[in-house]
Order: structure tokens, then sequence, then C-alpha cells
């Protein structure tokens, strides 16, 4: 273990925005999801807020390490290099599985109890970009529709305490 070791902020930060990206995630695309779900609530904020908390909660460390696992595993297990059974599992978002649901709801619940229950909803409804990614038929997105609903959901959450 390297006690000098110091948690690489910007590179963590760019590896999870390179990969969103990668996967066709742009933040204006979670910061619309928000919008969408907190407009009639915060009717005076805009889309220029919820974009700026977006990146704001992108630097979250708790939400950038599960970001870059989440990530990691769709990315391996579309490679088709994660280990029996669970590559199986994975490849094939078995609903029993609950991995992909746990990563992200570590993330919502960063700010709290609206964090969670806007994950919830979204999980079920799928809204804007994470519908597409759920149902690609190219690439393994069991973690990544989940993690771009809990980035949504945080926002959400630090949307409504910053505005209430």
């Amino acid at each position: 273990m390297n006690n000098n070791f110091k948690y690489p902020d910007t590179a963590a930060y760019k590896y999870v925005i390179d990969e969103l990206d990668a996967k066709g995630v742009r933040l204006s695309d979670i910061a619309q999801i928000t919008y969408g779900l907190q407009h009639k609530f915060l009717p005076d904020a805009t889309i220029a807020d919820y974009e700026a908390e977006v990146i704001n909660v992108m630097h979250k460390r708790e939400l950038l390490n599960n970001a870059m696992v989440a990530l990691q595993l769709d990315k391996l297990a579309t490679k088709g290099q994660l280990d029996e059974p669970l590559q199986s599992i994975v490849a094939n978002d078995v609903g029993v599985f609950g991995v992909d649901e746990t990563l992200a709801s570590g993330i919502a619940t960063l700010w709290g109890s609206i964090g969670i229950t806007n994950y919830g909803y979204i999980d079920r409804t799928k809204p804007g970009i994470i519908g597409k990614l759920d149902n690609n038929g190219t690439s393994v997105n069991t973690f990544i529709d989940d993690l771009v609903g809990a980035i949504a959901a945080a926002v959400a959450g630090k949307m409504a305490h910053k505005y209430a």
C-alpha cells in the first residue's frame, strides 16, 4: 500500500465522463431528465441550473467510485470478460441480480430521501437516454442505465436542497 497515493480526482472524473460519452450519454441528457422530474417543484430553476449541478455532483468521489465500477463491469461484460456465471447474469441483466441497483442507490442516497425516491421513479419509468440505454442490443448496459438514473436522482436531491 502506497501511503503517498493521492486520490486521482481529475482522472476519475475524466474517466467517467469519457465512458459516458462513449455510450452516447451527455451531461446535458442527465440534466434534461432531472429538469423533467423537478420542474413542477422548482419552476424558477433553469436547464442551465440543472446542467451546472450535474457537473457539481459528478465531482463527488463517492459517485465517481460507484460510476467507475459500474462502467467497468459493463465494459468487461460487453467483451465477454467476466467469469461465469457472472458474465451470463450481467449480460442478460437478470432481474434478481440487483447489484446494478445497489451501486446506483449508493449514488442516489448521497442527497437524501429525495434522491432515493427519484431514483425509484426513474428506474421504473426509464426517461430520456435511460430508456435508450436499457433497450440497447449492441452492448451490455446493465449498470449504465441505473448509473445515469442515479446521477439524475442525486441532482434532483441536490437541487431540492439548494432551492428549498
